[in-house]
C-alpha cells in the first residue's frame, strides 16, 4: 500500500509541477500583451476592444466584447468611453436594437494600423514558425485540455 501510496504522491508533483510550467507559460503570454498594450499607451482591455475590431473589420458590438471576453459590461463600458474620448472610436446606435456598434474613427484606423495590424502580423509569424503539423497539434491539444479544465472547473 505504501508503494501506491508513494506513486500517487511522485505523480502529483509531477503534474503540479507541470501546471506550474503551464501556469508560468500563459502569464509570460499574457504579460508580452500586457507590455505591448501598455507600450501604446493602452489598457488591456482598450488593446483587446481595438484588437478586436480589427479582426472583425471595425464593426462590432459592445455586448460582443462583453461575451468574447468574459467581461462585465462596466468594464467593457469603461475602456470604450476611453478609447472614445481618445478619438480612436464612435459609437453608433443601431436601430431597432439596444446595443451599439464600435466604429474605428479616422484616428483610430490609422492607430490600428500602426499597432494592431503589425501585433497580429507579428502572431502570424510566430505561428508559422511552427509547421502545419505542429499548428494542429498545439490547437488541438490547447483546446482539449481547455475543455478538460472547464469541465473540472464548474465542478467547484
Amino acid at each position: 500500500m505504501e508503494g501506491k501510496d508513494q506513486d500517487t504522491e511522485d505523480n502529483n508533483r509531477i503534474i503540479n509541477k507541470k501546471l506550474s510550467e503551464y501556469n508560468s507559460i500563459i502569464k509570460e503570454n499574457e504579460g508580452i500583451y500586457h507590455r505591448v498594450a501598455k507600450k501604446n499607451g493602452l489598457s488591456d482591455g482598450a488593446f483587446w476592444i481595438l484588437y478586436m475590431m480589427c479582426e472583425e473589420e471595425g464593426k462590432l458590438t459592445q455586448s460582443a466584447v462583453c461575451d468574447t471576453f468574459c467581461q462585465p459590461k462596466q468594464t467593457v463600458n469603461s475602456a470604450i468611453k476611453k478609447l472614445e474620448q481618445e478619438g480612436f472610436v464612435e459609437l453608433e446606435t443601431v436601430a431597432g436594437s439596444h446595443g451599439k456598434h464600435i466604429n474605428f474613427t479616422q484616428k483610430g484606423w490609422k492607430f490600428a494600423e500602426d499597432t494592431i495590424f503589425k501585433i497580429i502580423a507579428s502572431e502570424q509569424k510566430a505561428l508559422d514558425g511552427l509547421t502545419l503539423k505542429e499548428q494542429k497539434e498545439f490547437f488541438r491539444l490547447f483546446r482539449k485540455f481547455t475543455k478538460l479544465l472547464k469541465e473540472n472547473m464548474e465542478e467547484i
